[in-house]
């Protein structure tokens, strides 16, 4: 016995790191490099386009330019084999388009949508991670697509698109940067201001431009008094011919360029992201320590071996079958109840009208509970929830349940392509593996929801299979996990005016005759179809709830019904009051029990789309010491929403809860700041197994909108071509109004799925050293330097560090390579403050002499109460730089440009401009020669008069 015992334990043991061994691989974009070739990319078009071909027609044209410039930059090794492209429901269906499987537009790994506040046609990468992590996805405008006059200012498509699938797929970042495009340089012996670019040996001039209405002027870039580098508003225009070959994230669309920088030719003392994200290595050393390159061979071939292929698929109706556990397990706990209140909010609140829904139970066996009805009214909806279970009793068969649902959907539609299926279970199931090759080629997403401590460990494998959402529930009452998750389930069609939206979901224990006070903000983006639900785990409570406008709503205005007498909702009937709705409900049942109060909402308007939260972990499974990022991206669409307060609550299957505020500071694992992705590390770490991610998010009136994301092509301002400055059109600005706007106060509440945890159980010690410094600067002020930085924690950004140890030299690769050897800075009187504060530091620097073209360079390191130190932070630049009184003596200024009325571009022809300016100057001398000699002689007649 004692033998079989550790036999099923090993066994155990084995099927659970394999589970976490395939979690690890098809984490992420669904995308699969095979022998070279990138397949299944999916390239999603938004549902809000008109219809139009040519979108079609040009991003194939795009992928197929772009696979063949991909494969000759990245020196025959990758090319692009197979792409999807998700066509609207909306548009008119065609024969040759297929039904989608697993793909979404939620999950594309491109997307083609209009701009909120249309401000421009920046092809950009939305990027939460570090260096050589994955994005998120790309955004093309249709406007970019479809407009050849771009091509000028961004280059041809397809280099925009390999530029931003360096970005997506390895993780590097652009070299350069619009908030510090120069820096000072001494390389060559003598100190000038440089373009942050990549590579330094990429030439061309400093060039400023005025433009009022369609008339522009341009001349050549004054100093700044206050910087001492070019002024606010200076371009460096780049000659068009190139001797330089890279690289490809500055500026993609130079012809010569069709490499990355290598370490050769990687400018590491530009201060661009590339270089502080990564550690100084150049954009091709990160791409050669990917994944995909320890996969990828050389191909020995001058083009791709194939060109790309295309799938046209189309939307359709939304499909989805709950396929819900009711085996014995689910009688405790009050387990079935509480999933009956989930349920029943899904399909009152939460599944889109139009959609198709079925109903599956499984315990030993599986019974199909009703047919697919299609949502056309509320009255399915009420017909449909007296199909969800109430009973509990048997075992735990998921492959019977999941099978059977699969014939629901059969019943209806010829096969499971692009259904739904939301799996939850309590309990294991050691046969789950048994229909693992069904699923994953069943084309049906699979979304899993772990109820309890012991649903199954190989679970997840279903979702992560089919691409679907993984959720975990506690079994503690005072949780609302469980709603949450299935709050979170919605359409993934990328129309986000018809999805739920959770403005509030908060729980708590309510002592007799005690109240749950609080308040919800329904915003201007959000009021139709606003549901306000009360659940409790005894008897229903007295509610009072208030609008904006003093409207009072008791028990008597909320509904219930027999089988689920512990729900009271309440419906607002048309577009719900803007505004603070405050309620107050109080425990009238003999005993204590949990309270909690859900409110959901969808878009007010079609036009004006509603703030949204998206929540996840940089990870699906960690291992300890390994840490863990939380990330939440707050937006208006495309637009970062900043200023929000972003609370995240981390729950065990246990029930315990750890708070935490995620922060848009641009530190420890924030990687830039001002983009509207809120983060931090997650330290807190109890015992191994699932850990369910909530976030709350609160904003008030101070809240505004930002405009550009980053990591996006760069839009160059002109060239120069023979001689001759040819300027783009200055990029279109949105006015302050639109974009700095107030948008006033708003509630948000968003699941982030579930992770599951191991290394943690036996405990462990203070692994998690200080957070690396990412912002460091530094300023010469009179005789000393001045540092500001962001503080560190003490375990990553989380607490205080105990000390800092600061270095300076005049050498970049002292700090770079050799740290520790570097000159030290007494910072014996430096303390550091918390976790996430500003930090300043003013020191005098000894046994270095001051001069014009002196660059001191400085990093820092933190250390916490164990000893254990931080990376070397960023390396910041302390420069003496004196500018000369003209700047570029070698390019006078030239006049104002001649009208174009093809392209909005302006030209001039510096030889012409040479010849001006000397002719003028030849003349200039002639007159005042000639007159000098006139008034000379006219002088001398005069002096021959007066003396006769």
């Amino acid at each position: 016995m004692w033998g079989e015992r550790q036999t099923m334990v090993v066994l155990k043991s084995v099927v659970l790191l394999m589970s976490f061994q395939l979690l690890l691989m098809v984490r992420g974009s669904m995308v699969q490099l095979k022998n070279g070739g990138y397949e299944d990319i999916v390239i999603a078009i938004n549902p809000q386009l008109p219809e139009n071909d040519k979108i079609i027609g040009n991003i194939q044209a795009m992928v197929k330019e772009a696979s063949t410039y991909l494969f000759q930059v990245t020196k025959q090794r990758f090319f692009f084999k197979v792409i999807k492209i998700i066509i609207p429901q909306t548009w008119q269906q065609k024969s040759n388009y297929s039904r989608l499987k697993t793909e979404s537009y939620d999950k594309a790994d491109v997307i083609v949508a209009d701009p909120f506040l249309k401000y421009g046609d920046d092809p950009y990468t939305l990027q939460y991670g570090g260096c050589g992590e994955m994005g998120r996805y790309i955004h093309f405008t249709p406007n970019f697509l479809l407009s050849d006059s771009l091509f000028d200012i961004y280059g041809s498509r397809a280099r925009v698109f390999v530029h931003e699938w360096a970005h997506l797929r390895w993780g590097v970042f652009d070299e350069y940067n619009n908030d510090a495009p120069f820096y000072v340089s001494n390389d060559f012996g003598e100190a000038k201001v440089e373009a942050t670019r990549c590579s330094a040996n990429l030439t061309g001039q400093y060039i400023f431009q005025s433009c009022q209405g369609n008339k522009c002027t341009i001349r050549q870039c004054k100093y700044s008094n206050m910087t001492n580098l070019f002024e606010a508003g200076c371009k460096f225009v780049p000659e068009k011919r190139q001797t330089a070959s890279t690289s490809i994230m500055y500026m993609q669309g130079l012809p010569s360029v069709v490499e990355f920088c290598d370490k050769h030719s990687h400018n590491e003392k530009a201060p661009n992201m590339q270089n502080k994200m990564c550690k100084y290595k150049s954009t091709w050393e990160v791409i050669m320590n990917s994944t995909d390159f320890s996969k990828a061979s050389l191909i020995n071939s001058s083009h791709p071996p194939s060109e790309p292929s295309f799938v046209l698929l189309q939307a359709r109706d939304r499909v989805v079958c709950l396929v819900l556990d009711v085996s014995g397990s689910m009688g405790a706990h009050k387990r079935i109840s509480r999933l009956y209140q989930a349920a029943e909010t899904f399909l009152v609140q939460i599944i889109e009208i139009g959609s198709w829904a079925g109903i599956v139970t499984f315990s030993s066996s599986a019974t199909i509970q009703t047919y697919l009805q299609q949502i056309v009214s509320e009255n399915v909806r009420q017909d449909l929830i007296k199909y969800l279970p109430t009973r509990a009793d048997g075992g735990t068969n998921i492959c019977a349940g999941v099978r059977q649902g699969f014939q629901v959907i059969k019943a209806k539609f010829s096969n499971t392509d692009g259904s739904e299926t939301v799996l939850l279970t309590d309990g294991e199931d050691n046969t789950m593996r048994n229909c693992l090759e069904e699923v994953r080629s069943s084309g049906s997403v699979i979304h899993t929801i772990a109820l309890g401590p012991k649903a199954a460990p190989e679970l997840e494998l279903f979702s992560k299979m089919t691409g679907g959402l993984q959720y975990s529930a506690t079994d503690a009452l005072e949780s609302s996990s469980l709603i949450d998750a299935f709050s979170g389930i919605s359409s993934g069609s990328g129309n986000i005016s018809q999805q739920s939206i959770q403005l509030e979901s908060k729980a708590l224990q309510v002592a007799v005759s005690q109240w749950m006070n609080g308040s919800v903000t329904v915003d201007s983006t959000v009021g139709n179809d606003t549901f306000f639900v009360v659940t409790s785990s005894g008897s229903l409570p007295s509610i009072f709830l208030t609008d904006p406008k003093g409207k009072q709503y008791g028990n008597i205005n909320f509904t219930t019904s027999t089988a689920n007498p512990k729900t009271a909702r309440l419906t607002i009937a048309g577009t719900a009051e803007w505004g603070d709705w405050h309620y107050q409900i109080q425990n009238t049942y003999t005993a204590l029990q949990v309270i909690s109060m859900t409110v959901t909402s969808r878009a007010a308007s079609l036009d004006v789309p509603p703030v949204t939260v998206r929540a996840h972990m940089n990870k699906d499974t960690n291992s300890v010491p390994s840490p863990m990022v939380i990330y939440a991206e707050v937006s208006q669409e495309f637009l970062p929403v900043l200023g929000a307060t972003v609370i995240a609550t981390v729950e065990t299957q246990a029930g315990t809860a750890v708070d935490l505020e995620l922060l848009d500071n641009g530190s420890g694992a924030d990687v830039a700041k001002n983009d509207g992705i809120y983060s931090r590390f997650f330290t807190s770490l109890q015992a191994d197994g699932r850990y369910n991610l909530k976030v709350r998010v609160h904003g008030k009136d101070k809240t505004v909108r930002l405009g550009r994301r980053q990591s996006r092509a760069l839009y160059v301002p002109g060239y120069i071509e023979n001689s001759t400055i040819q300027m783009n059109a200055p990029r279109p600005e949105v006015n302050n109004e639109e974009i700095q706007a107030k948008l006033g106060s708003f509630s948000r509440t968003a699941s982030g799925g579930s992770i599951v945890v191991s290394g943690v159980e036996g405990g462990y010690a203070d692994i998690f050293p200080p957070c690396k410094i990412m912002d460091l600067e530094a300023q010469i002020e009179d005789e000393s330097i001045r540092l500001s930085w962001t503080a560190p924690g003490g375990d990553l950004d989380m607490g205080q560090a105990k000390q800092y140890i600061i270095k300076m030299s005049e050498s970049f690769l002292d700090l770079k390579e050799a740290f520790e050897s570097a000159t030290s800075v007494n910072t014996s009187s430096l303390i550091p403050r918390p976790a996430g504060t500003k930090e300043s530091f003013q020191f005098k620097p000894e046994n270095i002499t001051a001069e014009n073209g002196t660059i001191i360079y400085i990093a820092v390191r933190a250390i916490d109460n164990a000893s254990l130190t931080s990376e070397p932070s960023n390396i910041a630049q302390a420069a003496l730089f004196l500018p000369p009184r003209q700047s570029l003596p070698n390019t006078p200024p030239p006049p104002p440009p001649p009208p174009n009325n093809n392209n909005p571009n302006n030209g001039v022809n510096i030889t012409i401009v040479v010849l001006i300016v000397t002719g003028s100057v030849v003349v200039l001398c002639i007159i005042i020669s000639t007159t000098m000699c006139i008034l000379h002689k006219k002088h001398g007649r005069r002096g021959t008069a007066m003396s006769a």
